[in-house]
Parts: C-alpha cells; structure tokens; sequence
C-alpha cells in the first residue's frame, strides 16, 4: 500500500470513527431527552392525582417550565398564549386603547399620564385623576394586570370611566373610544441650541428606524449641524431595527453586526444595505448602564466607526440575541440563539450565564480577561461588560429626601394639585418655580409622613453596634449621643438644603402636566448634566476630533471604564 493510500485509508477510518461516535452520541442525547420528558409526565401526573390540595395544571407546569429557563439565562422565556398580546406589544408597540399609563398607587386607581394625541387626552383625562370604575367596574380590588386588560380593546370601541379630580366636588364620567396605540421609539425631538439637535430613542420597535430618519431630517431642517442622540434606559429591541438606524450614520456596504450560535445556518453578519443619512454630522451619543441590547448595538457601531463620542455610563452588557420558536396551543418560545458581535470584532456581553459558581452564583467578565480591540481609526475598546464611553459623566445620586417625596408621590400630586390651580405656565424651557412658590410646596408637605435614614445615621448605628459588641459604647455613649443630635438636626434642613434638585424635579413635574412628557423633557435641560457634557464637547471641534483619534484620553480606552 502506498503512503498515499495509507494517509487516506486512516482518514477515512477517523471520518467513519467520529461519525459513529457523533451517532452514538446524539443517540445518548435524544435518550437522555426521552427518559427525562418520560419522568417529567408521569410526576406531573402522580402530582395531580393525590396532592393533598387541588392544582391548577397550566399554573403548575408553567411554573416549572420558568424554573428551567431561569437556569440558563433572564432573556430565554416561556410565553403562555394568555400573554401572547402583551409581548406583541413589546415588540410592536401597537396596542388598542385609550394611551395613558395607570397605575395602583396606595389602593387608589390613578392616572400617571396620557400620551398626547391618543384618546384619553383628547377626551380630558388629566394626570393625577383617579378612575373609579371601568365600564361599571369597581377597580378597588383589581390588580394592575386587570386594570390594564380592562381598559384595553378593539379600536373604535367605548370605555366609560368614572373619575375624580382634585378640585371638583363630584366624581364624572369620561367616555372615551379606544383606537390602535402606537406607541413611538421617538418620542421627542428638537433643538438644544440654535444649531444642536437632539432626540431619544426609547426602543427598537417595529419602524424605530424610519422614526430615527424622520427626526434627523426634520432637525436638520430646523437648522441642525449636530447632533445628541440619547438612547439613555432603552432596554433594546428588534435587530433589523439596530441595523437601519446604525446604517443611517455609517457608510453603505459597512458590517453592521454579526450574529454566532450553535445552529451555524443562522449565523449572519449584517450589513449596511442602503445610503447613509449623513455620514459627516458631529454627532454625542448619551448612553446610560440600563442601556442595552439593540441600544448596545447603536452605540458600539458607531464608535467602532469612530462616527460618535459616546457620553455617559457604561451600558448594560447584554452581547445576546433572541429569536422566537412556535409552541403548541398558541405558545411561543423566546429563546437566546446567538452572540452578538460589533464591526471591531468585541462581544460586549458581561455575565457568563453557561458557567456558574459551585452555588449557582453568575460570574460577570474579569477585567483581567478583558481584550483589546480596536476601532476603524486604531482607537483601542475592550471586549466584555458593555460599551464604555469616550466621556464619563456619572448621573448624580439624589438625596435621601428627595428620594422619599418621588416614592410616597408627594411631587406628583402637589403638580396635580398646582395643575388645578394654575390655568397656564411659562413654555416648558423658561418654567421656574420661585422662592415663593417653593415655600408653598414645603408648607403642603407639613404633616406629611416624611422618614428616611441618612447614610449618616445608617453609619452611626452599625458604629453603636460595634462599639456594643466591643465593650466600649459607655465609653463613647455622650459622644455618640451629640454626634446622632447633629445629624438629626441637620436633616430637618433637608428640604432647604436640596431645595435645587427638589425644585428642578418639581418644574419637570408640573410642566409635564400642562406640555406632557415632551414638556417634562424640555424643563430638565438646564439641568442635566449629560445634556450638558454633550453640548460641551460637540461646541468644541478640536476635542471632539482629539476623542476619535488614536491615543485620545478617552473612557473608553481604559480596560475598567465604568465598572459597575
């Protein structure tokens, strides 16, 4: 036999070799599955015939069914054909009804706001107004789940609310008919400064991209020579969506991203099909860490292209794709088929769901293992836990204070109350409150329940408790003692000591009642301190070129940028 030969008798042995081992193993495999599915059925059925208390079947296997998902990844989820509508909505952003966001606050049923334009704000519904009933029906002991399918309907149908408002004697019945809502992935746009334009993406929805092309064309038409793009919280979304309005920005022809997982037929790389909106406009991307998914894959781009400075915090890292499978009975499964990966080549993804600790604990990307990567222009970014920015602007902490007057809604019903009072503002942009007003809003909340510890007074009773368990709290008791008086009165200053951003979260309130969440919006300018950074590096050339280039003293060249 010649060498020849022998090499391709001993391949063709190993061919045959792994074949009938990868049989033998798949054989294993659908065993496994069959024993496994076999034993599943027969517990079940053993369960529901002499568990000592009767069982809800559907209940019961979906419960086991979201302990077997939850073992692999939050992002891979069972979907019931009684919730088939409510995902719909997620990645549509259609639904029938009337356009307003209520919620069950303290027992009540109240309206937190109406999209302007849609029915509940064409037929009076206010926020602050408290619903009553829902075609006759008492909503005391409904759940927001209820309250949401109650209101909800075929388009062109009617609902009868029964309302009351602060400032009227009794309650009064609203009819409003219900029409298709869709609910927009822009829902605000316009101009910072005489030549800045601006808008948010808030998600990735079915024509997100056309929305993102209309907004930048008609900024530009107002006189837009840059541009702040703010995808702050955008949870993400659909990709074909990420792809449109990253090929919006960059060239024709450009890999936009591309997808790799176990079923190699479906990996892809997507590329930017058509001509580019605009490929030479400034442009600061405001990113925040509950940015994600699609927003990731927005903002990755176009860094790795060097087409933005990105502004902001490090986003989310989630470097994962979905895709739905059909199930039987009209069940659907949404299932994490794939990585993602940017044109520089990074996966962004932080936690490795496949391998856990000994007790199950998740594992995020060590710095350590971290790599390097770099962008069209050699800049260097780094793979694992997100997208850094090239500009770290870290969102302030609010105060104790004022964290409480947002969670007991004390700003929200004293604007529902200012609301009623006041017939018209100034323009969202030019709206303050002055001292006088200010003063106002303190003597409302006079017996108000207002309790909060300070990070002060959290540190000095863990002191007390070591001090107790050393032996020692006589000795320091009297200083303990002067040190807690002082911080206690000093927070009953509180409200005059953060009177700035109780005030400016104030004014965003009341001009959200008089302007919507458009108004909401234009009154935080001032004040926002991304918005602010943004402006700041697009009004200067020559550091905003200095951040696109190699070597800029950029955030997102440092290997821990933004470590949450």
């Amino acid at each position: 036999m010649t060498t020849r030969k022998k090499i391709l008798t001993t391949l063709a042995l190993g061919t045959l070799g792994l074949v009938s081992f990868r049989a033998a193993s798949d054989n294993e495999r659908y065993f496994e599955i069959a024993k496994n599915l076999d034993i599943f059925a027969t517990l079940f059925k053993e369960v529901n015939t002499y568990y000592v208390d009767e069982i809800t079947p559907g209940k019961l296997v979906k419960t086991g069914i979201d302990g077997m998902l939850k073992s692999l990844d939050p992002y891979t989820n069972y979907i019931p054909e009684d919730d088939i509508e409510d995902f719909r909505t997620l990645t549509t952003g259609q639904y029938g009804g009337i356009g307003a966001v209520v919620v069950k606050r303290n027992g009540k049923t109240v309206v937190q706001s109406a999209y302007e334009g849609y029915p509940a704000q064409k037929a009076g519904l206010l926020p602050g107004d408290e619903i009553l009933t829902i075609n006759n029906i008492n909503l005391e002991k409904k759940s927001n789940a209820d309250i949401s399918k109650l209101l909800k309907g075929q388009a062109n149908s009617q609902v009868k609310l029964i309302v009351t408002r602060y400032g009227q004697d009794k309650p009064v019945e609203v009819a409003i008919t219900r029409d298709k809502i869709q609910v927009d992935n822009v829902p605000y746009y316009g101009m910072l400064t005489g030549d800045i334009g601006y808008f948010q993406l808030s998600s990735f929805t079915v024509d997100a991209g056309r929305e993102v092309r209309n907004a930048v064309i008609k900024l530009k038409e107002k006189g837009a020579k840059k541009l702040v793009f703010d995808i702050r919280d955008n949870p993400g979304g659909l990709l074909n969506e990420a792809v449109n309005i990253s090929n919006l920005f960059v060239d024709k022809g450009l890999d936009v991203v591309s997808t790799k997982g176990k079923v190699t037929e479906w990996n892809k790389t997507y590329k930017a099909l058509d001509l580019p909106l605009d490929t030479q406009m400034p442009i600061a991307i405001i990113t925040s860490n509950r940015s994600a998914s699609a927003s990731e894959i927005v903002s990755g781009v176009l860094q790795d292209y060097d087409r933005a400075v990105l502004v902001g915090e490090r986003t989310f890292g989630k470097g994962l794709v979905q895709a739905t499978r059909p199930l039987s009975y009209n069940s659907q499964l949404k299932v994490t088929t794939a990585k993602y990966y940017i044109p520089s080549g990074r996966c962004i993804q932080e936690i490795d769901y496949s391998h856990r600790g000994e007790d199950g604990a998740l594992t995020k990307f060590p710095d350590s293992l971290r790599t390097a990567f770099k962008t069209q222009a050699g800049r260097v970014v780094y793979d694992g836990g997100g997208v850094a920015p090239d500009i770290d602007v870290q969102d302030r902490e609010i105060a104790d204070i004022t964290r409480v007057l947002i969670q007991k809604s004390y700003l929200f019903d004293y604007a529902t109350r200012y609301r009623a009072e006041h017939a018209t503002i100034a323009p969202a942009r030019d709206f303050k409150l002055s001292d006088a007003d200010y003063q106002k809003f303190v003597t409302y909340l006079q017996g108000k329940t207002i309790t909060y510890s300070t990070d002060a007074e959290r540190s000095l009773t863990d002191l007390t408790k070591k001090v107790r368990e050393d032996k020692h709290y006589d000795d320091v008791k009297l200083e303990l003692d002067a040190i807690k008086r002082k911080v206690a009165a000093n927070k009953t200053n509180d409200l005059q000591r953060f009177k700035p951003e109780i005030r400016e979260l104030l004014q965003e309130e009341i001009a959200s009642r008089y302007y919507y969440e458009k108004g909401r919006t234009e009154a935080g300018f001032g004040n926002d301190p991304n918005i602010q950074a943004a402006i700041a590096v697009l009004n200067d050339p020559n550091r905003y070129a200095a951040l696109l280039k190699p070597g800029g003293r950029a955030a997102s060249a440092t290997k821990s940028a933004g470590t949450k």
